[in-house]
Formats: structure tokens, C-alpha cells, sequence
């Protein structure tokens, strides 16, 4: 029986004179003379693990292989590193074919390791994006288990269209080469499976709100999808959303709790990364570090939109997109208000209502609703939120002007019947997070398997 072994990380921890079996994949080797040099890596730490071996490293090892090497840890001569191994035993648990081994010694640009997506993973980078990924991931669950809510596992398939933008994947199996028509030559959706149309979901809002009307505070994580033709740095066509909803609660409190939680998460990689930040620091962005303290101890600013877009429009700027009240602020606009008005992350609240969600609710002058983007430096928006529109009749009214049906909405609207309660929530986007504390310029180097126009592989 294999057990599961000692990872790397736990072996630099241990005192010389320990035997100890490492395993893992060889990342690198070479030969000096009489003695041969592996380094190997499990995944588990950004360091490798030197592995001496005396008389050489044994033909049969390549570059890539996975190996499982009995020895004991030694005084490590080498800078940053305490113990190496020095190799009694090599066994080779899966051979490599080192002329044909993508991942050599040499430097691979992002856009070739896309299509290595299988192999990528084995790189510096992406197993210091990955393990990053993994502690954010941790540290927004913890954060909300820590306060109490319950998590929400909301559905994948749905028949709503949370943001009423459309671009949502349709899901069906009715065969494409011969579908069945009505009378008016429409598609015959009630032969399809759930018999209606019906997509992956755009969000996990909407059912978090059911939640939160029973449990007051909860929070739903899990992947989203939006069918929009985007080739863009920026963009998936499917991503991990992370949505808290809350019952009894404004947008202050929102607003509050977003502010809580993105300062949580940031000093949590921090404080468990370390090694990995230093590598984004010197390699992706030499100011990852700098920022991400800069945010973790900040005070944010509070702004309406009507007060940013006078700021903005008093600026000696020329924008790529002008800007004026009723028109959407773009990366550009917030990257200032972030870095150079206020030099600190901003939330900028109460919109207008034609630029938002059906569902945010309506302020008093029928013009601005309760909702909120929290923006940081270098990035600009990284979490949306808002209080939800709570009152029946007004929100009949939003979801029909938005040119949206109400029959999919039925038990949406029920909720404002039977127990209506003031209520809020955001919405974070786990891969914009991840760029931004890695310092990554892609989303789609964030991501274990990207989803982009064209590109379903792996």
C-alpha cells in the first residue's frame, strides 16, 4: 500500500540526520564529475528539494520523471536552503521522454504554456499561482464560516437571467440537426429536457437571496459563465464567483463587510505566501507586495458616483472614454480615483439605475439605486455589490422597464410576499482576485483550464 509520504515543505523542516523519503517529479538535473544533482519538487512549497547523488544521477532520469528517492537530509551548503538530500535509493515511478519534454530549462512564454495547460502547472509560475489561488480560496471560506454564514451550493443550470444582459450558454438536448418547431416555426422548447429554455447560470445571486430569507447570512461559491465574445485579458466565459447575501442589511453594511473582507483575504496570503510573493515580485510585478500591504492597512474612501464623475471631469485628463453622468466608469476613470486622488482602494456607491441590475434597490430620487464598486489601485473595480430592492410593486416595475419577463422570476418576486426583508450582498470574481495579488496580467494565467472564445481543451 503507497500511504501518502512527507511533502517537501515538511522535509526543510527537519533536522539533518533524518531519513526520509521525497517524492515527486524532477524539475531539473545535472552531473559534476563523480556526483549528479536533482532538483525535485512536489508542488507543495515554492522551493525545491536538491537531491545528492553520488556516482550521478542514473541514466534512466530525465527531466520531468517522477521519482521516489529514500535517503537522509544533510547540512545544506547552498544558499536558502537548510538540509538537501542525499540520495541512498532512486526508484523511477514514471519515465520521461526528455526529447520531447516541453517544460526544459528555459524560459516559456505565457502564451505557449496556455497550450501546455496539462504541463504548465509544473513551472514556477503557475505553481506559485496555483498554491496563491488555493490559500484565497481557503481564506473566503474561512472568513465567512468565521462570522457565521451557511454556504450555499446554488445551481449550475437555471431558466433566470440574473443580469438581464442575455449572454448566457444555453443548455439542451435537443438534437441541433433536427429540432422540433411550434406552429409559428419557433423552437419547441417544451420537448427539451426541463422543458423551457435553459443556461448556465450568470450568477448565484438570486437563489443566495431564497438562502439569506431563511438563514439571514449566507454566501454561495462556486463557477459562473457568461457567453460574451471577449477576447480580452480580462475576460472568461467561465469563472469562480464568490457571493455573500445578508438579511437586515444596507449598503453600509455591505459596504463594511466588502471592506473586512477583501482587507481578510489580502493579509491572509500574506501571511501564509510569502515565498511565493516574493517570486511575483521579482519576476511578474515588483510592486505586488508593496500594494497588497498598502490595501491590507488602508482606510477606504467613500464617494458617490455623482461626486467621482465630478472629480473626473475636472481632471486634466483626455480620456480614452469620456466621461459624464449616466455613462459607466471604465478601468481608466477608477485607476485614477484609486491611484491618483485618493492614493488608497475607494467605494464608489448609488448608481444610475439604468446602469445597474434590475435587482439593486431604488434610492429616493428615482434616479440612483444602492449599489456599490469597491476599486483598488492598479486594477480598478474588483468587487460589485448592492442592497437588494426589497419591495414588491417597485421591483415589478424594474424587472418589466429592463424589458425582462416576469414569468421566470415568480418565486424571485415571491420573496418580496412572503417576509420581504431589507437585504444585500456582492459579488467577487476569484480569478480577478488572484491577478491581483499575483500580479498576473492574464486571466487566463489564473485559472487551471481557461474557457475563452475558441478555446475548450482540457
Amino acid at each position: 500500500m503507497i500511504r501518502i509520504g512527507e511533502r517537501i515543505v515538511d522535509l526543510f523542516q527537519l533536522q539533518p540526520g533524518t531519513p526520509v523519503t521525497a517524492r515527486g517529479w524532477v524539475k531539473t538535473f545535472r552531473n559534476s564529475k563523480e556526483t549528479g544533482f536533482i532538483q525535485l519538487t512536489d508542488g507543495s512549497c515554492f522551493k525545491d528539494l536538491q537531491v545528492v547523488v553520488d556516482g550521478g544521477v542514473p541514466a534512466n532520469i530525465g527531466t520531468g520523471a517522477c521519482v521516489s528517492i529514500r535517503g537522509e537530509l544533510v547540512e545544506s551548503p547552498g544558499a536558502g536552503q537548510s538540509v538537501e538530500l542525499r540520495a541512498d535509493e532512486i526508484e523511477l515511478v514514471g519515465a520521461s521522454d526528455t526529447t520531447t519534454y516541453p517544460m526544459q530549462k528555459k524560459g516559456h512564454s505565457l502564451e505557449f504554456l496556455r497550450e501546455k495547460a496539462h504541463l504548465r502547472v509544473r513551472t514556477n509560475t503557475f505553481g506559485s499561482v496555483f498554491r496563491v489561488r488555493n490559500a484565497v480560496s481557503w481564506a473566503i471560506h474561512k472568513f465567512f464560516q468565521e462570522r457565521g454564514f451557511i454556504n450555499v451550493h446554488s445551481p449550475l443550470i437555471t431558466t433566470s437571467d440574473c443580469e438581464g444582459a442575455g449572454a448566457m450558454f444555453g443548455v439542451t438536448t435537443l438534437d441541433m440537426q433536427n429540432l422540433p418547431r411550434t406552429e409559428d416555426k419557433s423552437v419547441d422548447f417544451s420537448q427539451d429536457f426541463f422543458g423551457k429554455p435553459a443556461h448556465l447560470t450568470v450568477s448565484g445571486q438570486l437563489e443566495a437571496e431564497i438562502f439569506a430569507t431563511a438563514f439571514s447570512n449566507v454566501y454561495t461559491f462556486g463557477p459562473t459563465f457568461r457567453a460574451e465574445n471577449s477576447n480580452t485579458p480580462r475576460h472568461l466565459a467561465e469563472f469562480w464567483m464568490v457571493e455573500p447575501e445578508m438579511a437586515f442589511c444596507d449598503l453600509d453594511g455591505d459596504r463594511a463587510l466588502a471592506e473586512e473582507f477583501l482587507r481578510y483575504v489580502i493579509k491572509h496570503v500574506l501571511d501564509n505566501c510569502g515565498q511565493d510573493l516574493e517570486f511575483f515580485n521579482q519576476r511578474i510585478d515588483n510592486t505586488v507586495i508593496e500594494t497588497l500591504e498598502h490595501v491590507a492597512n488602508s482606510a477606504f474612501e467613500h464617494v458617490t458616483y455623482t461626486e467621482a464623475v465630478k472629480l473626473l471631469e475636472a481632471a486634466n485628463r483626455s480620456w480614452e472614454f469620456p466621461v459624464q453622468w449616466g455613462v459607466d466608469l471604465q478601468s481608466e476613470h477608477e485607476r485614477y480615483l484609486t491611484e491618483d486622488v485618493f492614493k488608497k482602494p475607494v467605494v464608489v456607491t448609488d448608481y444610475p439605475k439604468e446602469i445597474k441590475a434590475f435587482y439593486m434597490r431604488m434610492n429616493e430620487d428615482n434616479k440612483t439605486v444602492r449599489a456599490m464598486d469597491v476599486l483598488v489601485p492598479r486594477i480598478g473595480e474588483i468587487i460589485g455589490g448592492s442592497q437588494r430592492e426589497e419591495r414588491h410593486d417597485v421591483l415589478v416595475d424594474r424587472i418589466t422597464s429592463s424589458g425582462l419577463p416576469l414569468e421566470p422570476y415568480w418565486w424571485y418576486l415571491e420573496l418580496r410576499k412572503y417576509g420581504t426583508v431589507p437585504h444585500a450582498g456582492f459579488g467577487l470574481g476569484l480569478e480577478r482576485l488572484v491577478m491581483y495579488v499575483t500580479g498576473m496580467k492574464n486571466i487566463r494565467d489564473v485559472i487551471p483550464f481557461p474557457r475563452t472564445p475558441g478555446n475548450a481543451d482540457f
